[in-house]
């Protein structure tokens, strides 16, 4: 597994608020592990911080709002979008104002200042939120569909549908993260001539400008208004029979909207907390959408504490049989362990299959073989003690002797043709040769059985 990263320094940005037209002065600050994303309004008193989750989004209209406790951060998510795509995991901002500047409508500036300061790799593994079955939202009402799929690693096919020539129909795809900065992190925001006067209406886009955003002309309207619409954007007059993009700048690419509304989705989903290895299929998303699949996957977050392994029988094991055999005292039938599939610093995955001719099955209710579930407990134990003696040197000299358990909680019964999968990890750095640990024990995808362990560990030989 990867590491997690934040910035190697900090950097400040400056630009006008999109919807308020403030002047606004945002930083980009390096945080400690686990710390996510948090933003901080130093304008207000108390300086008042709030996590970047999809849970504390209350708007979505024309931009990402975070709202909190009466306090409010908008047009987030083009500043979300260029840290996650870089995979800058922890980060501090603070921002004079009740959002984020537009600077050109895009998140390129964020990811050449990102790029300037550095990235510095940290001690804690990424947790990934690992995509196992299909999750889909719809909006009946619009039209909007985004499904989430299992893959290796994050990418996104997006489609977009409008009542206009000029964007009837367009796609883009972004099929590794490292193609961001190039393909689409300088992809503009747009909006249609029809739009702009009802947005200003409502109290939107004061600062919006021909410098920071796609505006698209495509059904002509009288001269008069569209002089009226130059001077409320503070641009010169233009021929109101001349359709098309009216923009100092050029489009850089034909299907520059769609690959907007593909940064869109990034940056929204930047806000489920976690790295995600799974593929969007979106069809006209919106930030509406896209923060109810978010706020599905932060659900799913919460009711599994820890995600069930990806286990592949195929693949070859950290430890096999024989490994496991050099560095455990325990054999037959006491050996609960079959092979380790994944280690790191601070966890270790491993497995044991589970077959009818356990000696233990034969007395535990023969009639209706389970597995005890302290046999579970002392599964997870020796796993625990692979992942203990992983951390020293020459470890066959080393016992591992497990001092408490606490909080066991048995959840579904293992039986036999079961492949029981563990996850240890490590709730604390090891002092004094005593270890803290928490297990789990899944089948499937389902949560089985859990405890938290208390280890020392003994040079004994």
């Amino acid at each position: 597994m990867s590491k997690q990263h934040t910035l190697k320094g900090s950097f400040t940005l400056q630009g006008k608020g999109l919807h308020t037209g403030l002047p606004i002065t945002i930083t980009f600050n390096p945080a400690p592990e686990n710390h996510g994303y948090k933003i901080k309004r130093v304008d207000l008193e108390n300086q008042p911080v709030i996590d970047a989750l999809a849970e504390n989004v209350g708007n979505t209209q024309r931009g990402t709002v975070l709202v909190k406790d009466g306090v409010q951060i908008s047009t987030i998510e083009h500043a979300m979008a260029a840290l996650y795509a870089l995979r800058i995991d922890n980060c501090l901002i603070e921002v004079n104002a009740p959002e984020f500047p537009i600077l050109d409508g895009s998140s390129i500036q964020y990811v050449q200042a990102i790029y300037g300061v550095g990235t510095v790799e940290q001690a804690e593994e990424r947790d990934y939120f690992v995509v196992r079955q299909k999750m889909e939202v719809v909006d009946e009402e619009t039209g909007s569909k985004l499904t989430l799929l299992p893959d290796d690693r994050f990418c996104i096919n997006s489609f977009i549908e409008f009542e206009s020539k000029y964007i009837p129909n367009q796609s883009a795809s972004l099929d590794n993260l490292e193609d961001f900065t190039k393909e689409i992190a300088s992809a503009r925001t747009f909006v249609f001539v029809r739009e702009v006067q009802k947005l200003r209406d409502a109290g939107l886009i004061k600062g919006g400008d021909l410098d920071n955003a796609i505006v698209i002309y495509e059904r002509q309207i009288s001269q008069q208004d569209l002089d009226s619409l130059a001077d409320l954007l503070g641009v010169p007059h233009k021929n109101a029979s001349e359709l098309g993009y009216l923009n100092n700048k050029q489009i850089q690419y034909p299907n520059e909207p769609a690959r907007h509304k593909l940064l869109d989705i990034i940056g929204d989903m930047a806000l489920i907390g976690r790295p995600i290895k799974g593929r969007i299929i979106a069809t006209r998303p919106g930030h509406k959408i896209n923060n109810k699949l978010a706020r599905l996957v932060r659900k799913q977050i919460k009711l599994n504490e820890v995600q069930p392994p990806v286990y592949e029988p195929n693949k070859e094991p950290v430890f096999d049989i024989n490994r496991i055999k050099e560095l455990l005292p325990h054999r037959y039938p006491f050996l609960m362990v079959d092979k380790v599939i994944e280690i790191g610093q601070k966890y270790i995955v491993g497995i044991k299959n589970l077959s009818v001719n356990e000696q233990f099955f034969q007395g535990h209710f023969p009639q209706e073989p389970v597995m005890p579930g302290v046999l579970q407990i002392e599964a997870m134990a020796q796993i625990g003690g692979l992942l203990v003696l992983s951390q020293v040197d020459e470890p066959e000299r080393y016992s591992t002797y497990f001092l408490k358990i606490d909080n066991v909680k048995f959840r579904s019964k293992a039986v036999p043709g079961d492949t029981l999968i563990f996850r240890l990890n490590m709730m604390s750095e090891i002092r004094r040769g005593i270890a803290n640990m928490k297990g789990y024990a899944f089948i499937g995808d389902k949560l089985v059985s859990e405890a938290e362990f208390t280890a020392q560990i003994v040079k004994n030989k």
